[in-house]
């Protein structure tokens, strides 16, 4: 068996969950939480049950924006160290001299 044939085949659709709009992910995972809730009261016919599942899909729309903030945040950390976006200093510490406030 090659490479590609041992491959998990769910992989792409997880790969493609992942680069979901970060829109479309929020309104997905209040859904899901709508429709958990839904399916809790429909079991047990207790109604607030379908506030928790509201409440579990919003937190979990908090949770997708936290992630994608914070893998946005790394990968602007990283992309801050590479040596050609750091701000080197371009000017001597005699030219700083001609444009301070005072020459103006």
């Amino acid at each position: 068996m090659s490479k590609e044939e041992r491959k998990p085949r769910i992989k792409p659709i997880i790969e493609a969950a992942d680069t979901l709009s970060l829109g479309i992910s929020m309104v997905v995972a209040v859904l899901m939480g709508v429709g958990i809730g839904m399916l809790l009261k429909n079991l047990t016919g207790i109604s607030w049950l379908f506030w928790i599942g509201v409440g579990i899909g919003i937190a979990a729309a908090i949770l997708n924006i936290y992630k994608a903030y914070s893998k946005q945040y790394k990968v602007m950390q990283d992309l801050a160290k590479e040596p050609r976006y750091v701000i080197k200093k371009q000017l001597e510490d005699e030219d700083d001299e001609d444009y301070s406030a005072r020459n103006y």
